[in-house]
């Protein structure tokens, strides 16, 4: 079957001919509906270095962000029928922590032992017409379009655990809230945000087309550059923003996101880009709270596919051919996307 393959670090992957996974014991064959092209792919193969923080070693099919319809069953799986679609949930831990057993093996207590991170991240993943999947991490989709709803499994998931996280500074009335960075998972956040909460949704970025798209979906928005601070702060009357959500990570988007922060507010770092911010007792406001965050449980994927279905998150996508899926990795590397790119190997 072809796959796109990561082959090693700093180096761009490759479309090849690779063997058809077997399912093994406890695990689902699906045929890949949708592949979401992920930043964290463009981090996996061309920013993180042997031995570094974040790095997986290679070689092994990339695509983390997965749905797909059921092929076949390994040994002692049941319940699934052939044909019915899954959202895949990407993290896979031991299984036996404490962590894994509330459905958080993205924050495995034994995650420097495992072999992998999860499906695409050091284990095969659905960038290819098939993959296998552990039966505990399927998450059904009924009747909807397995295709559009693929970036849920991240773009979808990452935003909504860290806006739930959130939601004590959000609730209640005169409450604002920011998102930094408008492509896939920013623009998802604004939607998830204006049906959780009745905060004021400020959104920045410096493209226009991404702030138009998210004043579509009801956010006040600020261009970045200079005074970019200045003017948050003036439409919350000074005060700051109750929750910051930074979808870039890098150094300047950190210290917008901390700049704008209220009193006792909460600003989560969600992109994953190495950006540093320097704390200072007598200049952060008292009592905020400067955190991250990594994807989120199975359990929250469920809630997210709930919100999908009442129409509530409406992903963009942008369908690639999996002989098309290096051009959708080329544009994703470039910032030449606007919504999300989506590999569909058996086409639709």
């Amino acid at each position: 079957m072809k796959a796109i393959v990561f082959e090693d670090y700093k180096t761009f992957p490759t479309l090849k001919e690779v063997e058809r996974p077997t399912p093994g014991p406890g695990e689902v064959l699906l045929k890949v509906a949708g592949a979401g092209a992920c930043h964290s792919d463009v981090a996996v193969y061309n920013e993180f270095e042997k031995g570094g923080p974040g790095a997986v070693p290679p070689s092994f099919v990339l695509g983390h962000e997965n749905s797909g319809w059921v092929e076949e069953l390994g040994p002692g799986v049941d319940g699934f029928t052939k044909g019915d679609a899954y959202l895949v949930y990407g993290p896979v831990g031991c299984g036996r922590c404490r962590a894994c057993s509330r459905g958080q093996d993205t924050y495995c207590e034994n995650a420097a032992t495992n072999p992998y991170l999860g499906i695409g991240l050091g284990r095969d993943g659905g960038m290819a017409e098939y993959v296998t999947v552990p039966a505990r991490n399927l998450v059904p989709l009924g009747d909807v379009d397995p295709v559009a709803a693929a970036p849920l499994s991240d773009a979808g998931l990452t935003p909504y655990h860290a806006i739930k996280n959130s939601l004590p500074n959000l609730g209640g009335g005169g409450r604002y809230a920011l998102v930094i960075g408008l492509g896939g998972l920013g623009q998802i956040a604004v939607q998830i945000l204006r049906a959780l909460t009745g905060a004021t949704i400020i959104a920045t970025d410096m493209k226009d087309e991404a702030m138009a798209k998210a004043a579509e979906a009801g956010a006040v928005t600020v261009a970045g550059g200079e005074g970019q601070v200045e003017r948050i702060r003036d439409i919350t009357g000074g005060k700051g923003v109750d929750a910051a959500f930074d979808f870039v990570g890098v150094g300047s988007t950190v210290a917008v996101a901390a700049g704008s922060m209220a009193r006792m507010g909460r600003c989560t770092i969600v992109g994953v880009a190495g950006g540093a911010y320097e704390w200072s007792f007598f200049t952060a406001p008292y009592e905020s709270t400067l955190t991250n965050t990594y994807w989120g449980t199975i359990e929250e994927l469920h809630e997210v596919v709930d919100m999908y279905r009442a129409g509530q998150i409406i992903p963009e996508v942008e369908r690639y051919s999996l002989d098309d899926g290096l051009e959708a990795y080329r544009k994703l590397q470039a910032g030449e996307l606007s919504g999300r790119a989506v590999v569909v190997p058996h086409g639709g």
